[in-house]
């Protein structure tokens, strides 16, 4: 158990010196290192894991070699990952049978597995170190603070990597002084607002009540967003700390980790290390010698969308349902039983211990005048690097999709990337040259949000998108206020009008209309942003929509409705694969001559384009 700064700081030297030497083979033993975030994890990473325990143990190189897990890489696409220390050789795309080649030439002979190295697209050479993957240069890691380098599950190496000499920092400091840490490094909330985080905690600070609360929002239900949930599973010590940092300066004795239950890895990776912070006096009375207590509990949500607004959220721990509160009073005023509260999301948390133990201005060299540090993107669509990204606050678009992401595949032309999810917008090429920072997404239309990052190509189908969204919205609204529930409604039935080529021009200015209407009017964030999808795509690609009602096609060829698959004569070969494929019989034909699709039984499934060898049929 761990009393005081003095004997922290002492386990902090130990374990980082054990940490240390693991990664650079001064214990003299070779360290194998597995991703262990959801994404590996759902393609055989623990039993790869195992295997490598299993052959370890056969050939007899326990003295030789340790097997360990630890949290996300960030690359999601080239996953699962293998990393071979004190080498630094990484290893991407492993399967079950690779382990004994990588067993054999590389743990016992000392030879690189040319094979499963990346593989530059550009140079196509093939790279051996992580640091030397254009994916990484680019990123500065803050948030994500140890992920992929530490054992989630092992307090020991979160403590190595400088776990809690932020709150040791804290402890020394006035409440005020801790506040104004905060307020200096001009941290802003990375849920979606943008709000800066030591006003929050400053209004709650100022509150005479006899119990306060610190909640950490772990309720990420943007499509294609899974920034909170790695780093949960890759450093969840590192939130507990922020937490724990924050209900100090405020005042607070308890604090509510609300995560939804989809994420299993990630609940499970945090209910441990609770139990180890508190086996190590970490957490609960008397806080590493002060006066200070303070004990956290979790939530599980049931993936109500609209319980990442904040007081939904507050509402569904207090047991009732998830439905917003009228604003004012604040969270900070009135939030968990009409006590003081305030509400951080997973990353905002997780950038405090930094900030504490480094200070505001190494946090603030990084970004822009207005939005200091970094952000983390979960980059996804159509793009070559798929994964989590973290980077400084100021790069720009062009950056992210082209340098980090490493461009649209196929060689297809950007069209459009969606940040913010349901809530944001999408940005055209026009603005691949701006930076990001809170302000100047949404001056463009968009927002930064919790950090979704969509791309799109010219295959996208722009009102598709907005009514894919639009779905989204409309199965998550908690249908408390009217604006919100008839109108996405609404909206959604006049875009299902648009893509089966039924809408009018009235339609599209209707449509308008009732953007405009659900935005000013909706009680929270999720109706007053609902029509954001809408109102971006219209400004940017009106003529899309106005092809959909006034030339009755879809210029992505995407809507079925509004498309057709042909079969072109002078192409067919007559070999009757297509024919064969079809599941409902509408493409017919004698063998050696051109093949015909019945357009009144194809159901537009796309198993005739696949299946053609000789690129004879098209989408019109």
């Amino acid at each position: 158990m761990i009393r005081t700064p003095e004997e922290l700081k002492a386990r902090v030297d130990s374990c980082s010196a054990c940490l240390d030497s693991k990664f650079k083979g001064t214990n003299g033993k070779r360290a194998v290192v597995l991703c262990g975030g959801t994404g590996c994890l759902s393609s055989n990473s623990k039993e790869i894991r195992e295997k490598f325990e299993q052959l370890v143990k056969e050939k007899g190189l326990e003295d030789k070699v340790t097997v360990n897990q630890v949290g996300c890489f960030g690359f999601c696409s080239q996953g699962p990952f293998v990393k071979i220390f004190p080498e630094d050789t990484l290893y991407r795309m492993v399967s079950l049978d690779d382990v004994e080649e990588i067993v054999q030439t590389d743990l016992i002979d000392g030879k690189i597995v040319e094979r499963l190295l990346y593989v530059d697209p550009a140079s196509g050479e093939k790279v051996q170190r992580q640091d030397d993957i254009n994916f990484y240069k680019k990123q500065r890691r803050i948030a994500l603070h140890g992920c992929g380098v530490i054992d989630p599950e092992n307090i020991d190496e979160a403590l190595g990597n400088e776990a809690y000499m932020g709150l040791a920092r804290a402890l020394t400091m006035d409440r005020q002084d801790v506040i104004n840490e905060v307020l200096k490094a001009n941290l802003r909330g990375r849920g979606g607002g943008g709000f800066p985080t030591g006003r929050k905690w400053q209004f709650a600070y100022a509150q005479d009540s006899d119990e306060k609360y610190v909640v950490c929002n772990g309720d990420e239900g943007d499509p294609g967003a899974f920034m909170d949930r790695s780093i949960l599973e890759g450093n969840p010590l590192a939130v507990i700390e922020g937490m724990v940092i924050a209900g100090y300066a405020i005042g607070a004795k308890n604090g509510y980790f609300y995560v939804r239950a989809e994420y299993p890895v990630a609940v499970h990776r945090l209910q441990l290390a609770i139990k180890q912070a508190k086996a190590e006096g970490l957490l609960g009375q008397n806080i590493l010698g002060s006066d200070f207590s303070f004990d956290v509990h979790i939530r599980l949500g049931a993936g109500a969308f609209v319980c990442g607004e904040e007081t939904a959220l507050l509402n569904s721990i207090e047991g009732k349902r998830g439905m917003p509160r009228p604003r004012p009073p604040f969270p900070a005023v009135k939030g968990l039983w009409q006590k003081p509260t305030i509400v951080n999301n997973v990353e905002t948390l997780a950038c405090v211990p930094y900030i504490l133990r480094n200070g505001a201005e190494a946090f603030a060299q990084y970004g822009t005048e207005r939005s200091k540090g970094t952000k983390v993107f979960a980059l996804g669509g159509k793009i070559n690097n798929v994964g989590l990204v973290e980077i400084p606050m100021g790069t720009t678009l062009r950056e992210l999709i082209y340098d980090i992401g490493g461009g649209i595949p196929n060689g297809k032309k950007f069209k459009a990337i969606q940040t913010g999810g349901p809530s944001g917008g999408c940005l055209t090429a026009e603005y691949l040259d701006e930076p990001i920072d809170f302000d100047n997404l949404v001056a463009k239309g968009s927002m930064m949000g919790s950090g979704g990052a969509i791309v799109m190509d010219e295959d996208n189908c722009m009102v598709d998108v907005a009514k894919f969204y639009m779905e989204f919205i409309c199965d998550e609204s908690c249908g408390k206020c009217s604006p919100c529930r008839i109108g996405t409604k609404r909206m959604l039935e006049i875009l299902t009008k648009i893509t089966e080529g039924k809408g009018t021009m009235e339609d599209l200015e209707a449509l308008e209309e009732l953007a405009h209407a659900t935005k000013e009017n909706s009680l929270c964030a999720l109706g007053q942003t609902a029509a954001n999808p809408i109102v971006s795509t219209l400004t940017h690609f009106r003529d899309e929509y106005i092809a959909h009602i006034v030339d009755k096609k879809c210029p992505a060829k995407v809507c079925k409705d509004l498309m057709q698959y042909k079969i072109q004569p002078e192409l067919c070969k007559g070999c009757s694969l297509c024919s064969r494929q079809c599941p409902v019989n509408a493409i017919s034909g004698q063998i050696k001559s051109p093949f015909e699709i019945d357009q009144s039984k194809c159901i537009k499934c796309g198993m005739c384009m696949s299946s053609c060898r000789f690129k004879a049929i098209v989408k019109e």
